[in-house]
């Protein structure tokens, strides 16, 4: 954890050595991913080479997207990992949210691009060849994307990554995509109906468009400075009320996530007799406290004294 407590113009440090550590790590699975989607991309592509199908397009046309977003990604934490510098100051770290922005808008055009191929196979309706084989091929591809996307899943949120959970999500909509299309593909030569193809192309569009709208809604939250979630922010005052002992109150507290990295800043009202010795032996005491219970913290106390004291906000146990 990197704590600012000091002001402003305090120099920033370099990244700790957990951090470098986690940086590599994210930047590993991220390249992992990269492959992951070109493997399954392949699979895919195959599957609706050998059969035609208009439903095995569209599930390959997502794939070609998640490779570019695994790409995205990959660039976005290489970004995010370099330390504070001159001209980023709080760091880099806002790199991920807008991999997050990029890889929804591709969603949304690969979504786009599937209803145009939908409603041209609409137009055109053909039974898929060699049915048997696309599934063997398509399905191969599905278990290496349920894999692959509890491993990212994990690590993202340990890592606490937006670009790495992004990615994940986007494959599990994939996921979602190829096992309806799966289902959907044994009733079409059971039916007889070719129209049934580009029907559950048009039915995976419309999955892809609704989870890229979901994506771009949460990155763009993180561009805009929110906070964190509530259970995050009681534990912040929470920590600052017990470990706060000879200050009076703390008030003004403000949070905001940029990335894996929680900015928390607050007023600690002190006695006004308090000496800075003393003042400052209590902030190290709330930076001990975070340091030990949350991880990836930067916290700003600015320091005042019992006449600017507000009577609301954190009380100090």
């Amino acid at each position: 954890m990197r704590t600012d407590m000091r002001g402003p113009n305090r120099p920033r440090s370099p990244l700790t050595g957990q951090e470098a550590d986690m940086s590599r790590k994210t930047l590993w699975v991220a390249a992992a991913s990269v492959l992951v989607g070109i493997i399954v991309l392949g699979l895919k592509a195959l599957a609706w080479w050998v059969t035609g199908s208009v439903a095995l397009l569209s599930d390959a046309l997502e794939s070609i997207i998640n490779v570019a977003a695994s790409g995205a990604a990959l660039i976005a934490l290489q970004v995010s990992s370099r330390p504070a510098d001159d001209n980023h100051q709080f760091g880099h770290h806002k790199a991920e949210y807008i991999s997050a922005v990029i890889e929804g808008v591709l969603v949304v055009i690969a979504a786009l691009t599937i209803m145009r191929e939908a409603y041209n196979g609409f137009q055109n309706p053909t039974l898929p060849d060699q049915p048997v084989k696309g599934m063997l091929l398509n399905g191969a591809a599905t278990v290496v994307n349920v894999v692959w996307y509890v491993i990212l899943m994990r690590v993202g949120r340990a890592y606490r990554s937006p670009a790495l959970i992004a990615d994940a999500k986007h494959l599990m909509s994939d996921v979602v995509t190829s096992a309806a299309v799966l289902a959907g593909f044994v009733l079409v030569p059971v039916t007889g109906w070719p129209q049934l193809d580009p029907l559950l192309a048009g039915l995976v569009a419309l999955n892809v468009l609704w989870t890229g709208w979901g994506m771009m809604k949460e990155s763009v939250g993180g561009l805009m400075d929110a906070a964190p979630p509530p259970d995050v922010v009681a534990r912040i005052k929470e920590l600052v009320s017990i470990h706060a002992a000879g200050a009076i109150e703390a008030h003004d507290l403000r949070t905001r996530h940029a990335g894996r990295i929680t900015f928390v800043e607050f007023h600690l009202v002190v006695p006004g007799a308090m000496t800075v010795a003393a003042a400052h032996e209590i902030c190290d005491r709330i930076e001990s406290a975070f340091e030990q219970d949350m991880d990836d913290a930067i916290i700003t106390i600015h320091v005042e004294p019992e006449g600017e004291a507000k009577h609301r906000g954190v009380v100090v146990l």
